[in-house]
């Protein structure tokens, strides 16, 4: 078991190294921008999350049937990205109610 593991760190190392730089970058980016524009950004990332939904359900599509840790990791996904989607239109929605005049 963790002789696989090695052998799939050293195989995928540079790859590793890329997904860790990603997430230090998008830290630095995420925390430099104003609070201001914070909420629209984010609810307009939500929404692009539909990409998720798609490859989680292309995935789950070719797994295997007896491959269940495919099977499920493409479910969880499905059921996160979809409630990441429907809350970013929640927020954007809620967003845009601010700046409608009142009766």
């Amino acid at each position: 078991m963790i002789n696989s593991i090695l052998t799939f760190i050293s195989t995928h190392q540079e790859m590793i190294y890329v997904v860790v730089l990603m997430i230090f970058v998008g830290i630095e980016i995420i925390g430099r921008v104003p609070s201001v524009l914070h909420t629209p950004l984010m609810s307009g990332a939500n929404a692009i999350h539909g990409v998720v939904i798609i490859g989680a359900i292309i995935v789950m599509g070719k797994a295997e049937q007896d491959n269940f840790l495919a099977l499920g990791l493409g479910f969880l996904a499905v059921v996160l990205g979809t409630l990441n989607v429907v809350g970013g239109f929640v927020v954007t929605d809620r967003m845009l109610e601010m700046f409608k005049k009142k009766k």
